[in-house]
């Protein structure tokens, strides 16, 4: 008996990786919490100054001390956590916002207040030197990039959804169920991150075996190529940035727009998610083309609100490309950041750097602000970012071959 040939079987195509969307979207939420709780407190100063006895100004320092907490801790909280499993340490950081939250709604005390938004600042340090790795790590690496800019959409969701909807939930009941809303979404957060986002381990890529077994040293992530031009944008862009986000209602209120700062507001959110998302579609080949794009965005805002912030329509074309330049810079500099220090082992080191620059950035943003505030008027800030964002242009055009390479992001070189 002959046997038949056997027929060749063709191998079965491997489908393409994809990305793990649910996984992704908890830490976007994630990033969503730390945003918001950060900034609530702006649209509910009345309400919690009269309840604490103290001055708006005083009650103002809720957000300052929140950064201050962040630019403190982040890199020695790094160090000392980086041998432990990833979703151990984003679980604890999110944790910490739940209890800091809790306390700030029930407090009575001005300063049990303060203290607990330190303690929020400190698990946002945690997180967000946390956060742009562990979606680096999820996806493929033609993928990266675009894993980094869902995670961090929650930003600009938070700055136009979250602080108007949280103060509307403060104005209707009270502030302190503001915050309590945020306690409840962190619970539910914890429940998703849980089920559904996977663990890795240390950023060596080995069990935990000690606190600092495995960090890698702040001093060497400065040396490695690259890093400094990504740190120095990251402190002076942000700086720009902040002069005006964080008076943006006064400097509407001096052009007679005032009524207008939540539509405003969610205008400049919007075209920041369609930065988002063009930023997540091309990062992995243009890094450096969009990072030049988006300085050179909010320098034309800038210039537009500087010449012409006498039409209400121009401002509103001057927010646009604000929006549009501004949206994408965290996934921008977190992936050229991230990059530049993944291959001498230090990305956690220059995430950590990264995240306490920025938020020194923002505590300096507000500061600043409020001194060419009380000196030139609001008039000053157009002008102020436009001065700025020059050595930052410089600084990334400067980074050609390290930081912010001719050659994309997202690994490609």
């Amino acid at each position: 008996m002959r046997r038949r040939p056997s027929k060749e079987t063709s191998p079965t195509p491997t489908p393409p990786p994809k990305l793990p969307l649910p996984a992704l979207l908890a830490l976007a939420t994630a990033v969503f919490i730390t945003s918001l709780t950060e900034t609530l407190p702006a649209g509910l100063l009345p309400a919690m100054s009269a309840d604490l006895g103290v001055s708006e100004s005083a009650t103002g320092q809720t957000v300052t001390v929140y950064a201050i907490g962040t630019a403190l801790t982040a890199i020695p909280l790094t160090a000392a956590t980086a041998g432990w499993r990833r979703k151990r340490l984003l679980l604890t950081a999110m944790a910490g916002f739940a209890a800091a939250n809790t306390v700030t709604a029930v407090s009575e005390a001005y300063l049990l207040t303060m203290a607990a938004r330190f303690v929020a600042g400190v698990a946002a340090g945690l997180a967000w030197a946390l956060l742009a790795g562990y979606a680096r790590r999820m996806a493929p690496a033609h993928l990266q990039g675009k894993a980094i800019a869902i995670a961090m959409a929650g930003i600009p969701v938070a700055l136009s959804l979250g602080v108007p909807a949280g103060t509307f939930l403060g104005e209707v009941v009270s502030w302190q169920v503001a915050f309590l809303a945020m306690t409840g979404l962190t619970v539910g957060l914890l429940a998703w991150i849980a089920a559904l986002v996977p663990d890795h381990p240390d950023h060596s890529g080995q069990e935990s075996r000690g606190a600092g077994a495995s960090a890698p040293h702040t001093l060497h992530a400065l040396r490695v190529p690259g890093v400094t031009p990504v740190l120095f944008v990251t402190l002076v862009f942000v700086l720009a940035h902040t002069v005006l986000y964080t008076y943006i209602a006064t400097f509407l209120d001096e052009l007679g727009m005032g009524g207008s700062t939540d539509l405003v507001l969610l205008v400049f959110g919007a075209a920041s998610l369609v930065s988002i998302w063009i930023v997540g579609a091309l990062i992995h080949r243009r890094l450096r083309a969009l990072t030049l794009a988006s300085v050179l965005l909010v320098g034309v805002a800038a210039a537009v609100l500087a010449a012409f912030s006498d039409s209400p329509a121009l401002v509103y074309v001057a927010v646009t490309l604000w929006g549009l330049g501004w949206g994408g810079a965290p996934t921008l500099l977190q992936t050229a950041a991230g990059d530049a220090a993944d291959k001498a082992g230090a990305a956690d080191a220059a995430q950590a750097m990264l995240v306490t620059l920025w938020n020194v950035a923002m505590a300096g943003g507000g500061v600043f602000g409020g001194v060419l505030l009380g000196l030139a008027g609001t008039s000053s800030f157009p002008w102020t970012i436009l001065l700025l964002l020059v050595p930052v242009l410089l600084a990334v055009a400067a980074a050609r071959r390290h930081g912010f390479p001719v050659r994309g992001g997202g690994g490609a070189r």
